[in-house]
Parts: structure tokens; C-alpha cells; sequence
């Protein structure tokens, strides 16, 4: 029997809840988390988890800890308390301010081959190729050979989304893609995003709590996420979204469901471990 695709975000405003792709495999989760900067807790029993393929908002206010999140997703702290897992999955990252210095004298195209940059190896066949075929994901074949420091911002991020993209990632990991862009870059940036999402995960992490881009499946809010299996948490609750009249924009809908809950085309919430999890 076919298993039913699910549906994500109503454009009828009918159907708010987050809803998981529950025949899709589970492709990071976080479990029981805790991490605390001194005596300041961040997280405190957190849960989430994301399915294969994917549109994703971590949200919430400066400060909130989404950073804190990033920076355990992509190992650069370890928890306090509980596990997260990436199932062996490559993450690709897309920081929200560029590295080094913009006057270095750096193509485009060498920028994104950093992307498939290892320790003690040149370049092969193979890294080359798959560095033009990000510059093509990311639409910028024609800014290949420009200085990196003489694009505009809104070029900028995608040079840096086809350097995460040349990793050949399974989730792609974006803090704030689009701060200090205009609205056409924006727009451009995530009409790219749209060709990458069902075959690539795609986590983006903003502090617009309140709209997120059409494409989102599920939004994540940094906040004290009620009760669920772990006891008491500082962590994050599940919002569903709803489309708004504004081309390419939804609505965040607040309605405080436990991050760590599987909720299926019907509403009904399985837990973690239930069939969602296949």
C-alpha cells in the first residue's frame, strides 16, 4: 500500500498544526538536552526532532539560546544532560555573518571550494565538481570568477550557501539567511531553498517569531516547553503555520505543542517512539 504524503501547511488556514512526514525516517534528534552557561540554563530537558527532507524554523528573541542550539547540532558544545544524533548525516552550515576578512582576494569559486576542504589533500576531480554543481544550485555560475569581496550582501549569502551546498550535505543548517539582505535577495534566496527542500533537510534559525517563509513545514520556538516525557524543560515548543496573503509568508500559529510530539495528517500526536520513528 502507498503510505499518504503528508500535508504541511494548509493554504486554507484549515489545517494550522505542525504535521510530521511520519513515513519519513527521523534525520536529527535531540533527547532529553540540558546545557547551562555557568548557572544560567539554556536548555533543561529539551526535545525535538526533525524529519528527513524537512523545512524547519528554529525561532525566538536574541538571547533566546538558538545559537546554543546550533553550536550542540554542529558539536561545537556538548550537552550537560541527554544525547543528540545526526544518524551519520552531513550537516552543511550557513552562518549568519561571513568569515575572515571581505578585502582577501578570493574568488567565488574558491570560496565554495572550501566547501570540500579536507586536512592534508589537494583538490580532486571530484571536489571540483562538486563545487560547480553548487555553484549552480545556488545560482551564481556567473559570479565564479568575481572577487568574493566585491559581491553584494545578498550575493554573498549564496556564495556561502553553495560553499555549505559543495559539502553534498544532508541537512542544511541557516542562521538568520536573510539579516541585511532586501526583500528581492531574500526572495531569490529562498526560491533556491524551494528546489532543495524534500531531498534536503533544511534547519533556518530566525528571530521572527511571529512569520516565517511559506516553505516551512514546522516552526520550533525557543521557550519553556510545558511537560512532556522528561519532566519539567527549558527547551522549545512546535508551532504549525498558516499561509498569509503576502507572497511567500506564513503565519506562525502559537499554539504550544510539545516539541518531542509527532503529530500525523489527522492531528492525532504519536511520541517519538511510536510508528513515526519507521
Amino acid at each position: 500500500m502507498t503510505e499518504p504524503e503528508a500535508v504541511f501547511n494548509s493554504s486554507s488556514g484549515k489545517n494550522p498544526r505542525p504535521v510530521h512526514p511520519l513515513h519519513r525516517r527521523v534525520a536529527l534528534e535531540f533527547e532529553g538536552v540540558s546545557f547551562s552557561y555557568g548557572e544560567t540554563k539554556v536548555l533543561e530537558n529539551a526535545s525535538f526532532h526533525i524529519h528527513e527532507g524537512e523545512f524547519v524554523a528554529l525561532v525566538g528573541p536574541n538571547g533566546s539560546g538558538k545559537t546554543t542550539v546550533l553550536k550542540l547540532l554542529l558539536g561545537l558544545k556538548t550537552p550537560g544532560a541527554g544525547k543528540i544524533e545526526l544518524f551519520g548525516a552531513r550537516a552543511g552550515y550557513v552562518p549568519q555573518q561571513p568569515p575572515g576578512d571581505e578585502i582577501f582576494p578570493i574568488s567565488v569559486r574558491n570560496v565554495v571550494r572550501m566547501g570540500r576542504l579536507l586536512p592534508s589533500r589537494l583538490y580532486s576531480k571530484e571536489d571540483r565538481s562538486a563545487a560547480e554543481e553548487a555553484l549552480r544550485q545556488a545560482e551564481i555560475s556567473d559570479l565564479a570568477d568575481r572577487p568574493y569581496g566585491a559581491l553584494s550582501g545578498g550575493q554573498r549569502r549564496r556564495v556561502l550557501v553553495a560553499r555549505a551546498l559543495a559539502a553534498r550535505p544532508d541537512i542544511l543548517i541557516l542562521d538568520e539567511p536573510t539579516a541585511n539582505m532586501d526583500a528581492e535577495s531574500g526572495e531569490r534566496l529562498f526560491d533556491i531553498l524551494g528546489k532543495l527542500k524534500g531531498t534536503t533537510t533544511i534547519l533556518i534559525v530566525t528571530h521572527d517569531t511571529d512569520f516565517v517563509s511559506s516553505l516551512t513545514d514546522r516552526v520550533l520556538c525557543m521557550g519553556d516547553g510545558g511537560e512532556p516525557r522528561y519532566g519539567k524543560v527549558r527547551g522549545l515548543l512546535q508551532h504549525g503555520t498558516e499561509a498569509q496573503g503576502m507572497r511567500g509568508v506564513s503565519r506562525v500559529i502559537h499554539d504550544g505543542i510539545p516539541a518531542d510530539l509527532c503529530c500525523g495528517e489527522n492531528g492525532g500526536e504519536l511520541s517519538p517512539d511510536g510508528d513515526g520513528h519507521s
